[in-house]
């Protein structure tokens, strides 16, 4: 596989409605809301950044040339930064990383555009290179505390995974972080909407997914009370800064 140290890109995934946070979203996708004085995204790649990452892709539909406009090439943030947009209709997350395929090496991270996650991305790349595996889910034991947790994970292996049909075992969730290998996306048809969440499932009953526990709570702004949370926590990390 691939050497560690030249895993440097992540998928953002931003094309999304952003319909849970209303008005707020109606002219501005949810990737470019305020949290303290610019916009999230600018956030969200400074952490990107911290983790060696040096080239994003952005998979965007709706108001994407908004994305664009707004984040541009990335130099401001030391990154190199490309567009790929999901064309005359939706493809779900798995179906949009399949059609930025082209923009794609061996092996890349995927993050949610609305996801702030301050975990340690070499970790999970050493966990990744070390199983072998097509792909990783990153998960963190939640019990239901910031959103519904839907991962049975026991002795550094997911049993189940599903969003839909939840148990009672299910005491942590999907973080948000992935790593895939380029491979994985073989299972995805070309040009047809399909969700991460299935091509995981997939991954799983073929025993192709590897995990990596981690212990630092995410953070989202793809609703209100995360939103609210997201501000407070990234204002008081950037007032700890100064």
């Amino acid at each position: 596989m691939n050497d560690p140290s030249l895993v440097k890109t992540a998928v953002v995934l931003a094309g999304g409605l952003g319909s849970r946070l209303g008005e707020l979203t109606r002219a501005m996708p949810k990737c470019l809301i305020d949290v303290g004085g610019e916009p999230f995204a600018f956030h969200q790649l400074r952490l990107l950044k911290n983790n060696e990452i040096e080239r994003v892709v952005f998979c965007v539909g709706h108001l994407g040339e908004i994305v664009r406009e707004t984040v541009g090439d990335g130099s401001e943030f030391g990154l190199t930064i490309e567009y790929v947009f999901d064309g005359p209709k939706l493809l779900g997350t798995a179906g949009a990383i399949k059609r930025a395929m082209y923009a794609l090496k061996d092996v890349f991270f995927v993050i949610y555009g609305d996801s702030y996650l301050p975990c340690d991305f070499a970790r999970v790349l050493e966990t990744f290179e070390e199983s072998g595996k097509s792909a990783l889910m990153t998960v963190f034991e939640n019990h239901g505390r910031w959103d519904t947790s839907n991962v049975e994970f026991a002795d550094g292996r997911i049993h189940a995974y599903d969003k839909a049909h939840r148990t009672a075992r299910m005491r942590y969730i999907d973080y948000g972080l992935g790593l895939f290998h380029r491979r994985a996306f073989d299972l995805v048809p070309d040009a047809t909407p399909f969700d991460l969440a299935e091509l995981y499932q997939r991954l799983l009953s073929r025993q192709d997914l590897a995990a990596h526990e981690v212990s630092e709570r995410f953070y989202e702004v793809g609703s209100i009370s995360g939103l609210d949370e997201t501000r407070e926590y990234l204002t008081a990390s950037i007032g700890s800064r100064r």
